[in-house]
């Protein structure tokens, strides 16, 4: 038997995997785009696009997991159906299960990392995610200085640089104007520019070189001109507010937290989100130890049919079913409805579907849980067939 098993375990793991890496990929990719644009718009650094997608994974994850459990175990049910091995199975006294030990295993394994991932990892790493946008848009990662650009750096200085070289060690083309709380001001044009850090974290200094410097005061008859080959201009660091504390929004709390927070709350409306935030996690780990018995009844096809049916409804049936908790979630937030109830209520209904359907495939002679879709699928694809070009051809006399 424990060749079984590791038959069902090399099964369920390619499709798995594949999964979870192809709908990773996938969201990466779309986001990826998006941030491009996003911190090219800010002008920051390409390394702060991949520090965000990182803190993105575990969110992705949360969402991968599942829908690579399911596809797993019903891919790999629907192999062995279509190639008769799981009638052979059967034959030999293997009940339906028996089979699932190896599904149930791996539920087991993902159920707890996909609650390690969405109750301690996701909520610190959404935080961290926010914590780099507000960065980049404050210019706190250096993103405040635009290459062609005229650049204001707090209220009294403007800086422009025309070309940077070597990741913005060499800069050329520079022009600055400052003004001083006395009404001074100056203004400065050099060829070339390098910023040098100093032992104060709010000043830096800009060593300039050759270039002409011009300075002006009210008293002064005519504005002072002075030629040099190196100066160095020190600028104050525009300051900038700190981040908010983690924990501001439900999503960088973690499961604990949440737990805390549902109890000793102090308005209605904080106790009512954190609440629903608590069972909507819950209620989505949950769910995992259901797929094994969703993709045993989706997988098996009927009997002389290779239809695919199954796979395209178990996504929609996963999909269906976190969308309406998401909206459960909204309503027990706003204390429409308890939490606990609107959470938990469509998981009931949810374990009642994927249970008849497991047992009409496992416990009643001849059952299909989906077959009247079956049915109805495929006369809809004869019909769409027989009205297709080229699929009928007309009689000539010869």
């Amino acid at each position: 038997m424990k060749s079984i098993d590791r038959y069902m375990a090399r099964l369920i793991a390619l499709p798995l995997l594949s999964t979870l890496v192809i709908a990773a990929m996938l969201l990466v990719l779309d986001r990826m785009l998006r941030l491009f644009d996003f911190v090219a718009t800010e002008g920051g650094p390409v390394s702060v696009v991949w520090k965000m997608l990182a803190n993105l994974l575990p969110e992705y994850l949360g969402l991968g997991i599942p829908i690579g459990l399911m596809l797993g175990v019903l891919l790999a049910f629907r192999r062995i159906a279509t190639s008769s091995e799981l009638d052979v199975m059967r034959g030999v006294g293997m009940s339906y299960a028996r089979l699932l030990r190896v599904p149930y295993l791996y539920a087991i394994g993902l159920a707890l990392l996909n609650l390690a991932i969405v109750g301690y990892v996701q909520p610190k790493a959404r935080y961290a995610y926010e914590q780099l946008r507000f960065e980049l848009r404050t210019g706190a990662l250096g993103a405040s200085i635009k290459v062609g650009e005229f650049t204001h750096l707090g209220e009294r200085m403007t800086l422009r640089i025309e070309r940077s070289r070597d990741n913005g060690r060499k800069l050329s083309g520079i022009f600055v104007h400052a003004e001083t709380p006395k009404g001074d001001w100056i203004g400065v044009t050099a060829a070339t520019g390098q910023f040098l850090a100093t032992d104060d974290p709010n000043v830096i200094i800009f060593r300039l070189t050759n270039g002409t410097l011009i300075h002006n005061r009210p008293e002064f008859a005519a504005p002072r001109t002075l030629t040099f080959s190196a100066h160095d201009l020190p600028i104050d660091l525009p300051r900038f507010g700190s981040f908010r504390a983690r924990g501001d929004r439900n999503l960088e709390r973690t499961l604990p937290e949440l737990a805390i927070l549902g109890r000793s709350g102090t308005t209605e409306e904080a106790r009512d989100s954190s609440r629903a935030e608590f069972h909507f996690r819950l209620a989505e780990v949950a769910s995992m130890f259901l797929l094994p018995l969703l993709g045993v009844a989706l997988g098996v096809p009927p009997k002389r049919s290779t239809s695919a049916l199954g796979v395209f409804l178990s996504i929609v049936l996963i999909v269906t079913y976190h969308k309406v908790n998401q909206y459960a979630a909204s309503v027990g937030e706003l204390g429409l409805i308890d939490p606990l109830l609107a959470l938990w209520g469509p998981f009931a209904i949810f374990a009642g579907l994927v249970i008849w359907m497991y047992y009409t495939l496992a416990h009643t002679p001849g059952g299909q849980p989906i077959g009247a879709l079956e049915r109805v699928a495929g006369k809809a694809w004869r019909a769409i067939s027989r009205r297709m070009p080229g699929r009928r051809r007309e009689l000539r006399p010869a």
